[in-house]
Parts: structure tokens; sequence; C-alpha cells
């Protein structure tokens, strides 16, 4: 257990630029495609003069992947979302909502009587026949070939009906796409899925983008609703995506109001709350340990780790000692993102563990607000797996599971939920000492034991925080065994899809990784047994601790034994 990690170099067939090189290609050819069979279909728009202009910019505004996934025989599609695009601009016409019926199709198992074919590809597609024998174009984007194929991989079997039948030879049924463009914001994808399942539809695929003049394009494909009255459906959205905004406008109301009242009166207690604000300062309420609060001016920065949406991250110094500056942007400092800020310290402020990053302090005085912790040198697990490429032997694998185990068995025993439990926030030290990091998002946990509110990355989330379903710690042990199998495979999790679309599979289809063929049996079980849908089979990391002890020894004595076989 020494030899704590095994580095493995992989070789590519293409470098990054190369292929950054070659999609843009890929991007030119796909809107010269576009745009020449627009013009043999006589669209009006065509004869627009500056068309052809405006159809390249709605390209370049996109990102990337728009043009490598979106399919050209529906040419026709692209003109939509540059008029929904366009009617997001104006407050009168915004949200811009399309809604049609789509016909999806499902690859053939082979049987004789199976007529039903897959068609989608990012290039192409055909219109299929429903139950009622009327014709229904395929989504603009397709069911994703990666997720067909992760499916396929996994060999997952789903219901339909009375009777078990392979994932990959379901019958169609009618479903709707929906396209939505409005004011690109935080959290909006969060709000839309949610708003999705108050209504009764289940996402089956889903494509978010966000342009680069700040208004976002994303178009789902769902199920769920009881007729084919798209009108309705339409209607019925625009609707409560009109109560949403609203809503949301209130929420922001009343928490000015509430600031606005602390303001008022600095002294006012809101222990209760976990925070306090104050015109200077962001207030922590006191556990009566040492103190914690930083004079800034003691800091001294040397370069940049990281950058995030609401923070960047730096090397420094405090008193000599090194440490890692989790420093807010002062454009982004309205009243959620501090209270947040103030929740991540009174949260850093109760523990104290070794495998848990340690709490330095904090400066609480705006415009500069900042979290300091001890620096990690070894860095996160996730830049070690995917950024240098190193791999970890199954050893090292149970070492550094072990480490996480335990500094979550102590957060759980604090009814701490981390919420966003992934390699990226965990991180070695100097001697590979393996620690949990970044509560930004982490939370007490309430006493009805269950929480609501969605969180944490998609790629690593459990399926009942995705679809908005209450949750508990359970959620956390679900995350760790993603992170277990990205550990033991040195792969992201769903690298073919996007988050969203792993976030679809993962509830919808109960995607999981496709494990490989010589695991461990042992750690196959465990894996299996962390990811289950229903919360309630997952064990505590407790138990999880006592299995990968136990795995430990048990590896160690399989090859003591090897090795006297051999001699």
């Amino acid at each position: 257990m020494e030899d704590a990690v095994s580095f493995s170099s992989r070789g590519l067939s293409e470098s990054p630029q190369s292929r950054i090189t070659r999609k843009r290609r890929e991007k030119v050819e796909v809107f010269q495609e576009v745009l020449r069979r627009l013009r043999e279909s006589n669209d009006e728009d065509t004869n627009q003069p500056d068309f052809e202009d405006e159809l390249w910019a709605h390209f370049t505004k996109l990102p990337l992947r728009y043009a490598l996934f979106v399919n050209i025989e529906r040419a026709q599609d692209v003109v939509m979302h540059k008029k929904l695009l366009q009617m997001a601009h104006y407050q009168s016409t915004r949200p811009a909502v399309e809604v049609r019926l789509v016909q999806i199709h499902r690859i053939s198992d082979g049987n004789p009587g199976d007529s039903v074919h897959s068609t989608f590809s990012k290039r192409g597609g055909a219109q299929g026949t429903d139950h009622n024998g009327s014709m229904h174009p395929p989504p603009a984007f397709g069911l994703s070939p990666s997720t067909e194929l992760a499916l396929e991989a996994n060999k997952l079997h789903v219901q339909d009906g009375n009777s078990a039948v392979s994932g990959n030879s379901l019958l169609f049924r009618s479903s709707y796409e929906i396209t939505i463009s409005t004011l690109d914001k935080p959290k909006l994808l969060t709000q839309l899925t949610s708003l999705f399942s108050e209504i009764g539809l289940n996402i089956q695929e889903a494509h978010a983008f966000s342009t680069k003049d700040g208004y976002s394009l994303d178009v789902f494909v769902v199920d769920g609703w009881g007729n084919e009255e798209t009108d309705q459906l339409r209607s019925t959205l625009l609707k409560e995506i009109s109560n949403m905004e609203k809503q949301s406008a209130l929420n922001q109301h009343l928490l000015q109001s509430a600031l606005n009242q602390v303001l008022l009166s600095p002294k006012k207690d809101l222990v209760k709350a976990g925070i306090n604000f104050t015109a200077n300062h962001v207030d922590i309420p006191s556990n009566g340990s040492e103190a914690w609060e930083i004079d800034a001016a003691l800091l001294k920065y040397e370069y940049k780790i990281a950058t995030g949406s609401t923070g960047d991250l730096y090397k420094g110094s405090f008193q000599s000692q090194e440490v890692a500056i989790k420093v807010l942007k002062a454009e982004c400092l309205n009243e959620v993102v501090q209270k947040d800020f103030a929740q991540e310290v009174y949260i850093l402020r109760k523990v104290r563990h070794k495998n848990v990053v340690q709490f330095i302090g904090a400066c609480i005085k705006p415009p500069l607000l900042c979290i300091i912790t001890e620096f990690m040198s070894g860095g996160s697990l996730y830049d070690f797996l995917h950024k240098t490429k190193g791999l970890f032997n199954l050893p090292s694998v149970l070492k550094v599971a072990i480490d996480v185990s335990k500094g979550m068995i102590y957060l759980h025993q604090n009814n701490i939920i981390h919420r966003d439990l992934k390699t990226a926030n965990l991180l070695m030290d100097e001697n590979q000492l393996v620690k949990v990091a970044d509560f930004g998002v982490a939370r007490v946990q309430v006493q009805s034991g269950v929480m609501t509110a969605e969180t944490g990355t998609y790629r690593w989330m459990a399926p009942e925080v995705i679809g908005h379903r209450p949750y508990d710690r359970k959620a956390d042990v679900f995350s760790f065994g993603i992170v277990l199998w990205e550990l033991l495979t040195g792969k992201l999790p769903y690298e073919y899809l996007t988050p969203l679309q792993a976030a679809v599979a993962v509830v919808q289809k109960g995607l999981r990784p496709t494990i490989p063929t010589h695991t461990h049996p042992m750690f196959v079980e465990l894996l299996e047994r962390c990811w289950q849908q229903d919360p309630c089979l997952r064990p505590e990391f407790s138990e999880i601790l006592e299995i990968l002890q136990y795995m430990t020894k048990k590896i160690v004595e399989e090859e003591k034994s090897s090795k006297r076989r051999s001699l």
C-alpha cells in the first residue's frame, strides 16, 4: 500500500488542437449543407438579402456542439431555432416556445416481425408513422446515439406494460419536442426540468445551449402529455413558465426585503438561519471556537489554480503557511451568493477531521469575500485522472476510497450532506492523503431527514436529486459510487453524453457507467449497491468503510497466495 499511485501515459491518435480544428471544419460544412437544403426547398427566408450572413451568425453565437449534433436533414429546424432566439430578445415575445409532435424510433432487436428501426444520427433521420397512421418528423437532434450505445452496453431492461423487453426494442409512442428560448440565467435548466416534472412530463432527451450574447436555446423531447394537442401543451408551458418567472422575481424581492430588514437591525439574531448580514460584513454566528476572521492584508497571492462562475481559487500564503484562497468575484456578490458563502464558512468552522480539508479562516468584509483553507499540493483527483492522465491501481483505489469514506462518515455523523461529491472536490496532500473539500453547496440536514433543492453536478448526481424528489444523505452514497467507478477506470462518467443527456438517461432509463469486465467481484457488488435507484438500498458510509477494509485485506491475501504459488 506504500506504492499508492501507479501512473500510465495514454497516447492519443489526435491532439486536442487537431480535434478542435476538425470540428470547426465540420461546423462550416454543416452550415453550408443547411444553407443548400434551404435554398433547394425554396424556403422563403432564403430570399432575404442578409439571410446567409444571419444564418452564419446563428451558428457562430451557439456552441460548436450545436452544429455537430443538429439534424441537417431537418434544415428548417435551424431556421426555427434562429427565429426563437430572435423572439427571445424582446420582452413581449419572451420566452419563445415551440411544441411539436415527433416520432421516436428504436433500434431493432433483430426479430423478423419488428419493423421499428432507429434512424437517429447527427446527420439524418426519417419520418415515421404513429399508431394513428399520421406522420411526424424526427426530433431536431434525435435521440443521442451515445445514449443508445451506452444503454446497449449496459444491457439494461425496462418495463413495458406487464412484459419486460430489451431497452433497444421498445415500440415507439408519441413524443413531443419542446424548444424554449429565453434569457440565459443561473438555475434556468433546474427550473425548467422541475416545471416539466410538476406537469407530468418525462424528459427522454435534452439539449441545452447558451449563446454568446446571453440567451438560451433548450430542446427537450418528452412524453407523458395526455393527448396530441400541441397548442394546449404550448399554452400550458407559457403559463407555467410565466408563473415560474413571477415566483422567482417574488422570491428575489422577499430575499431583498429580508436583507434590508437585517441591514436596518444588525443585532437581530439569525442564528437559526445560520447566517447574519450587516452593512459592512457577512456575520456568521460564533460557536465559541478560536478566532477565524482574517485580515485580507495578511494574505499573499502566488498564482491562480482554477476559476469558476462565481469565484477564483488561488495558491497563496498566510503567516508563512501555504494556503488555498477562494475569492468570490465582486460582480457576483448578490444576496444569494453571500448567503451561500456564509453557509460554507459556517459548515467549515464546524468540521475538523484528517480527511476533510482544514479551514484556516475567512475574509468577510465585502467586496472582498474569501475562504482560506489548507493548500493541498497533490491537487484534485479529477485533475490527476483527466488532465495528467494518471491511473490508480486497485490497492490505490481502495486507499483513496477509504480516505473519502472516513471523511464522509464524519460529515454525516454531524448531519452534513455534501451534495456535490465528485473527484474535483477530492484533494490530495503531499503524502497522497485524500480529503473531502468544497462545501459551497453543502447543507446541514434538516430534522425531517430529507431535502428537495437540486444541486451538485449532473454526471455524479443521484437520480432522486435530478428528479427533484426529496433526498437525504444517501444521495452522497450514489455520488460516491460514480467516484469509485471513475477511480477504477480513469474515465469521465458518461463521457460521450452531455451532462444533461446523462442526467436524463440516469433517471428515465436507469443508465449507469459500464463496469469493466475483469473488475474484482466484491468491487462490482459495492458499485452496484452504491448506485441503486432506491436510496434505501444503498449502504451507509460506515458499512462501505467496512467493505473497503475487508477488500483491502482480501486482496493482500490473494496477492500473497498468488506469489507463493508462483514460487
